[in-house]
């Protein structure tokens, strides 16, 4: 699995699962569900990324 904090809007998502916003400032904001391979989605606030936090637990998140 490669890296899972400090993703940007639009990158690729590493892993599926639940992907936490994170302000620039460090605040938390809301969880968005996203597969891996797809892009994230667009952040409420500029400067914010995305960290996992709870990452899927069956095989069909996983890549072959």
């Amino acid at each position: 699995m490669g890296k899972t904090s400090g993703l940007k809007p639009g990158s690729i998502t590493p892993a599926s699962g639940q992907y936490e916003e994170i302000g620039p400032r460090g605040g938390k904001g809301p969880e968005v569900t996203s597969v891996q391979g797809k892009p994230l989605p667009p952040t409420q606030k500029p400067g914010s990324t995305y960290t996992l936090v709870d990452p899927t637990k069956n095989e069909s998140g996983k890549g072959k």
